[in-house]
């Protein structure tokens, strides 16, 4: 998955779980940057009556670095707080949700906004509410009122959304945590001819899944670097984009008559920037270190980026698929394609028209050339498929960044550093077999992209 349970400590604490990052110049306003991080994943919709929310003891963060040291130059901070209006009732809300002042909805979230660049934090917004949780059609007549109530313009030309959005990434998590079964290449895998009699269809995971998403669409002047110009050249153009949980180093657990305490520095437990990376590049014993570590400490991880464990097993899962890859492996050549899309950035002259390097300074960040617009026509695989707006040059929703990056391991990108090396036939082929056509929540047209959460009385559908 991109990042849901993606390691052994913070998959025990989904409320500060990072599960992905979206970040691109945005279709609707080519002149913004849309960031979205999602939390809180692999949410059933009727899991009531206690419904998914943002907890009020994390400070959620999405940071961009601009001048390429890892570290971030402008950061949106969201805050949470819950307040309960009846507290005599057990239930979410006691009749239809109209509003998102409605006396019915008993458990209201609320959210503050902070910017902070250059060190200064300057509170943009607070106690803006979250629409509720999409409980059912009773309960919520209209949803996606609700959702327009709950997206705000700020005096400052941002636009901001924070609440529950249906999961729009897409990934047969089934099949490739079964020793690496990609579906439609099944009956090639090492123990498929004994298992397999037929192909199988691929089955997105996530599907009818919610989570809850922090947006923010912010305008172009106000992420990248100062500067005279901005092209798809310049270096002032890129930015570097990742999300981070952290919590306070201390809890005291409270009694009847106190309540619970926090204290101490707050002390990040989660971040995401590029999908997969912690999920499959870093190893087991150093994934809650990864998630306490800001991008500017990820040279510590290259030698995964270099020598990645999945580009070893696909040969093995697939004897004789993948022939120039095994012969790739036991080279021991560093894969310095893949450190070039996961800690640096493509640099100038690789790839016709197109960059998104930051520097020398390996970390791991969502970066994007924020001189190249939108594309009318988005293909899934993006820059593989041609389409320069698309991962990993940020990433879009729809983009299929597991096919992107299985196609990546498995040797497609080597050509960028090494003209000599020709990729096996299959690994422009490789995928699981899904597309944003496998997501139910059709995404949107526009702020904040990802579709209407399913809601619990319709999930499973009724026609099932």
């Amino acid at each position: 998955m991109s990042s849901h349970r993606e390691a052994p400590e913070i998959s025990k604490d989904p409320v500060a779980d990072s599960s992905d990052l979206y970040a691109f110049v945005s279709p609707d306003h080519p002149d913004t940057v849309t960031l979205i991080a999602n939390y809180v994943p692999l949410q059933l919709p009727s899991g009531g009556p206690n419904f998914f929310e943002f907890g009020d003891d994390v400070r959620y963060e999405i940071h961009i670095d601009n001048d390429g040291d890892g570290l971030p130059d402008v950061t949106y901070r969201f805050e949470f707080s819950t307040e309960i209006t009846n507290p005599n009732s057990f239930l979410y809300n006691t009749g239809p949700i109209e509003s998102l002042d409605s006396k019915n909805w008993n458990r209201r979230q609320f959210y503050s906004l902070t910017r902070i660049a250059d060190g200064r934090e300057h509170r943009l917004a607070h106690k803006l509410p979250c629409p509720p949780c999409n409980v059912g059609p009773l309960s919520i007549p209209k949803y996606s009122d609700l959702v327009k109530q709950a997206t705000y313009t700020l005096s400052t030309g941002e636009r901001v959304f924070a609440g529950q959005r249906a999961d729009g990434f897409f990934v047969d998590l089934g099949a490739i945590f079964d020793l690496g079964t990609l579906r439609p290449f099944q009956q090639l895998h090492v123990a498929g001819k004994k298992i397999f009699k037929a192909e199988g269809e691929p089955v997105n995971a996530l599907d009818r899944m919610n989570v809850h998403t922090i947006a923010v669409q912010v305008p172009l002047s106000k992420v990248r670097r100062k500067a005279s110009r901005y092209g798809v050249a310049d270096r002032q153009s890129v930015i570097g984009v990742w999300t981070s949980a952290s919590r306070r180093q201390v809890r005291v657990i409270g009694t009847e008559a106190a309540a619970d305490v926090a204290a101490g520095p707050f002390a990040q437990v989660s971040r995401l920037g590029n999908p997969l990376f912690n999920e499959v590049i870093v190893p087991m014993s150093k994934k809650d270190l990864w998630n306490s570590l800001p991008p500017s400490e990820d040279k510590r991880f290259a030698k995964f980026v270099e020598q990645p464990e999945l580009a070893a097993l696909l040969p093995a899962l697939y004897p004789g698929v993948f022939p120039r890859l095994d012969a790739l492996n036991k080279s021991k050549k560093a894969r310095a394609d893949l450190v070039a899309i996961l800690l640096t950035g493509i640099p100038e002259g690789l790839i016709d028209g197109f960059t998104n390097a930051t520097g020398g300074v390996q970390a791991d960040m969502l970066r994007l050339n924020t001189a190249i617009p939108p594309n009318r026509k988005p293909d899934r695989f993006g820059v593989l498929g041609g389409d320069l707006a698309g991962f990993p040059n940020g990433r879009r929703v729809g983009d299929d960044v597991v096919s992107i990056a299985l196609r990546a391991i498995a040797g497609v990108t080597v050509p960028l550093v090494d003209k000599t090396f020709t990729p096996d036939a299959a690994a422009g082929a490789v995928t699981p077999g899904l597309s944003a056509a496998d997501v139910s929540a059709p995404f949107l047209g526009n702020f904040p992209f990802l579709g209407t959460p399913y809601d619990g009385f319709n999930n499973p559908p009724a026609s099932s």
